[in-house]
């Protein structure tokens, strides 16, 4: 593991000791008992959004929210539901019809642990348990009502799921920059984008902090992926806690097969350089957030 990771993983603990403890709420006594959700479902469900991560987008909520001048505290019931709709994509993106995973995080994915048809409902629970979490429990209800706008947005068929579909139907296609950019700031940069809206909504962000921050995402949605397909391309198995060599087996479209490995470093470094730069208008509260996009290109898994 390097440096940077090693100090960005210290510098969140606490961050991601408290969306932990949140998370287990929310899918606890939230919920409610035996009688309220069925045993099985349950533990599929927490099976999956509790299980050991980087915690990355419920982070940038709260660090989007502090870097506006509010309180990250503030902001955890937004942190938690976008992490719901992110363990939701998981479990379904894991089944398969889809990438056919057996490992996700260092352990069987939900549908090996469980079985399919509970993996699927697993997915489909932690859809509007998000919304609720948000209609429930942000304040003022004008800006619950933006967020679960936003979110719902970003999670539809015009951004994750939409991207979803158009990268599956390019595996086996030709190599294309434009095309595969195209897919991956909707299949994984509108999430990580809504993370920072989000924590800006709540923190009454203005205009010129809503764009700076959308930029950042924006560049740290397309890193964020170049780094993935790396991983999968020239990572370690053990390190990355799931199957690597999948996306080349199956012809997907990646930016290793796009631009080779040298060619994805250098174009995931230029990506951070120019979200960093997006941050100026934020000052010093943003520090956080530079020193996250330095993670994104440092990570081993």
């Amino acid at each position: 593991m390097t440096d940077t990771s090693e100090h960005f993983r210290r510098a969140t603990a606490h961050q991601r000791a408290a969306i932990d403890a949140a998370l287990n709420y929310y899918t606890s006594d939230f919920l409610g008992g035996i009688l309220d959700v069925p045993e099985r479902l349950r533990a599929a469900m927490r099976y999956s959004l509790l299980a050991p991560g980087k915690r990355l987008r419920p982070i940038l909520v709260l660090m989007a929210a502090e870097a506006c001048g509010g309180n990250w505290k503030e902001a955890m019931p937004a942190a938690c539901a976008v992490e719901m709709i992110h363990a939701y994509s998981l479990i379904h993106d894991d089944l398969p019809a889809m990438d056919d995973d057996r490992l996700r995080r260092g352990r069987p994915t939900c549908h090996i642990e469980f079985d399919e048809a509970t993996a699927i409902l697993a997915g489909d629970a932690l859809i509007p348990l998000a919304f609720e979490v948000l209609a429930a429990e942000v304040r003022p209800p004008e800006v619950a009502v933006a967020c679960c706008r936003d979110l719902g947005r970003a999670a539809g068929a015009r951004a994750l799921v939409g991207g979803q579909m158009d990268d599956l139907a390019a595996e086996g296609k030709g190599p294309s920059l434009e095309e595969l950019e195209g897919i991956h700031r909707r299949k994984t940069g509108a999430l990580l984008q809504v993370s920072l809206r989000l924590g800006a909504r709540i923190a009454r962000a203005s205009d010129e902090q809503l764009e700076a921050l959308d930029r950042y995402g924006a560049a740290l949605g397309l890193a964020f992926q170049i780094t993935d397909d790396l991983l999968d391309c020239c990572g370690d198995r053990t390190e990355v806690g799931k199957e690597t060599g999948k996306d080349a087996a199956a012809g997907k479209l990646t930016y290793p097969r796009v631009l080779g490995v040298e060619g994805s470093r250098q174009r995931a470094s230029s990506l951070i350089d120019e979200g960093c730069a997006a941050l100026e208008p934020l000052g010093e509260r943003a520090e956080p957030l530079r020193r996250l996009a330095r993670f994104v290109l440092a990570r081993r898994k």
